[in-house]
């Protein structure tokens, strides 16, 4: 969801289809509850990071590849370092009172060279998620965030019809060591722009997009089972970065792939989209994508009503600023964060099988080719500061509450009113938009 390319005619064509189809029929809303309620003991909290975004010392890698290539705006030097200080990171994660933390398991690192893996490299991890559970939190555990070695990008990585038997052997690798402390298991992260990245970055012509997305689709189908074999009980998703006006054209075909094998749905919500800023969701420069809080009630709501039952978790969600500047639109990080709050939990409310919510991210990282975006609870200066600190926005003492309180205050009031018509699920937010009391 944080990729530059984006696909304005497709949510545009949605958005248009779905008014024309339906505006007008759905029911009128009930009026807005005056108060809300928290989310529960049972609720969720985490915070999310990637391997490659956030280690350093990486291997050989696509992703290294791409950067050493001048593919990208900034060097990567050693991002922010995880590898080398995971254990105050996860303590920090710890002062916040998150039950989840989220990282991805590097094939590169632990596989460095064709069939053979690194005891090192999952040794690291070892440590790692042995002190995420010492530290009272459960472990979600990321196979494929985008990155795969440099021997399988020589392949012809996706490219390549067999990637999907070397993928899973690492994935049995991964599962065996580490299923004993039950982890949540997300398989691929963000499929649809983990191909459009291989396109943007040319790891991947654009012909074989198609074959990309089955190859996915296959390897998450047999990886599911092979989890459930290993972990009886797991859950199990491969997370979706919702599309505003367009999440259906979108995401759905791959999903439809993968019926029956998500135990929960794992959903990334970013921006929001309008019909007064239908254009500028597209803008290169994240800062500048209009952040619409009310959005993740319209998200959770569109998969609630296509998938019943089935649970859904907030994998990611966060807001850039750049370089740690106050955004154009004056919209605080704190403030961001409490309006989503207010709207899962109103989700919630609704009969919303919410279950997690985890921010992106606990520290600013590599936001694959820049580190110029910023979404940390924790901003770091990579570029100009050696040290690498992490100094603490007004986020974090926000989430600490809400963590601490299991939301936001039942008498609480978004700072900024919903759109009337907010196109993030086009039907719903125009035909039936929800409101504040007042």
């Amino acid at each position: 969801m944080r990729l530059r390319a984006r696909s304005l005619a497709l949510v545009v064509l949605a958005a248009t289809a779905a008014l024309t189809q339906g505006a007008g029929t759905a029911a009128a809303r009930p009026e807005p509850p005056a108060r809300v309620a928290p989310l529960g003991p049972d609720f969720l909290w985490g915070v999310a990071a990637s391997g490659f975004q956030s280690e350093g010392h990486a291997p050989d890698s696509n992703w290294q590849r791409y950067a050493a290539a001048g593919k990208t705006d900034d060097p990567y030097r050693d991002s922010v370092d995880f590898y080398s200080r995971y254990q105050s990171d996860i303590d920090l994660a710890k002062q916040l009172g998150v039950k989840v933390y989220r990282i991805g398991i590097e094939w590169a690192r632990v596989q460095p060279t064709p069939g053979v893996w690194d005891e090192n490299g999952l040794k690291f991890y070892d440590s790692v998620i042995a002190a995420i559970r010492a530290a009272g939190m459960r472990p979600m555990l990321t196979i494929d965030h985008w990155v795969y070695p440099g021997w399988e990008a020589d392949r012809g990585g996706w490219n390549n019809q067999a990637m999907v038997e070397d993928w899973l052997a690492n994935a049995r690798t991964v599962v065996d060591r580490y299923a004993a402390a039950d982890p949540l298991w997300v398989t691929f992260n963000e499929p649809l722009f983990y191909i459009a990245n291989e396109l943007r970055m040319g790891g991947l012509p654009l012909t074989s997009a198609p074959a990309m997305q089955d190859r996915i689709a296959q390897a998450h189908n047999s990886i599911y089972d092979y989890i459930h074999r290993v972990q009886p009980g797991a859950m199990v998703t491969s997370n979706v970065a919702y599309v505003p006006a367009g999440d259906d054209l979108a995401n759905k075909p791959l999903l439809d792939k993968m019926s029956g094998r998500l135990d929960y749905i794992g959903i990334d919500y970013y921006y929001g989209m309008s019909a007064d800023q239908p254009g500028s969701f597209v803008s290169k420069d994240m800062w500048n994508n209009p952040l619409q809080p009310e959005g993740i009630y319209y998200a959770l709501q569109h998969y609630s009503r296509s998938y019943p039952g089935v649970p859904l978790y907030i994998v990611e969600n966060g807001m850039p600023t750049q370089n740690g500047l106050p955004r154009p639109d004056g919209y605080a990080r704190a403030d961001d964060l409490r309006d989503t709050v207010y709207w899962i939990q109103r989700a919630k409310a609704d009969g919303m099988n919410v279950m997690g919510y985890n921010y992106w991210s606990l520290t600013d990282n590599y936001e694959w080719g820049s580190y110029t975006p910023r979404f940390g609870l924790y901003t770091v200066d990579v570029l100009t500061d050696p040290s690498l600190t992490r100094r603490p926005t007004d986020a974090v003492p926000a989430y600490t509450a809400i963590t601490r309180e299991g939301g936001v205050p039942a008498d609480y009031r978004p700072t900024r009113s919903p759109k009337a018509c907010s196109l993030v699920d086009a039907l719903a937010s125009c035909a039936d938009p929800v409101a504040v009391p007042r």
